[in-house]
């Protein structure tokens, strides 16, 4: 494959795993926002608090979307490891997310329904972008490429073997045809 068809290969599979990180993403913004809403509404909790506790909801929903269907085709060895630095991910960027809401109500005093949810938005975007990098590059790790070999449950590594090379065509003497002179 030509260099160019493999980075246009390798921008496509990118756009794709943007797409469902987006679409799980999507899904964990609604799940967010309406447990905001439904705290904010519902109970005494203070806002930022309850921006924090719908957040951890989210992080459970975005983990099964990102683990079974984002990242699917991904290692799955090492689960321990594997959630352990997505919680560690997830709170990273749950301080992110937390932090411009804190600011908006405790430092500016914006803490109307729309003014929560729209900071409330605005950290998910800012915190998306910390949480999209780290998710990719840490926690749901590529498979090796096919011609890096891959290891068994035994730990041992199998690496296919190369294609063989084409057998070179036989030289064909071609001689006018003596009838035709």
């Amino acid at each position: 494959m030509s260099e160019r068809g493999a980075l246009r290969a390798r921008l496509e599979l990118l756009a794709r795993e943007v797409a469902k990180f987006g679409v799980v993403g999507a899904v964990g913004l609604v799940v967010n926002i309406a447990v905001s809403n439904l705290l904010w509404r519902y109970t005494e909790i203070p806002t930022v608090r309850a921006g924090l506790l719908a957040t951890f909801v989210a992080i459970l929903f975005n983990y099964v979307g990102f683990r079974y269907w984002t990242y699917g085709d991904r290692d799955k060895t090492g689960r321990t490891r594997e959630l352990t630095l997505f919680l560690l991910f997830s709170a990273v960027g749950a301080v992110i997310e937390t932090g411009v809401l804190y600011v908006a109500t405790y430092g500016f005093g914006w803490d109307t329904p729309v003014q929560s949810n729209v900071f409330k938005i605005v950290g998910i975007g800012v915190a998306t972008l910390f949480r999209f990098w780290s998710y990719r590059t840490w926690v749901f790790k590529a498979l090796p490429a096919p011609s890096e070999g891959v290891a068994d449950k035994g730990g041992l590594v199998t690496v296919p073997a190369p294609a063989p090379a084409p057998a070179p065509a036989p030289a064909v003497r071609v001689e006018a045809d003596p009838a035709r002179r």
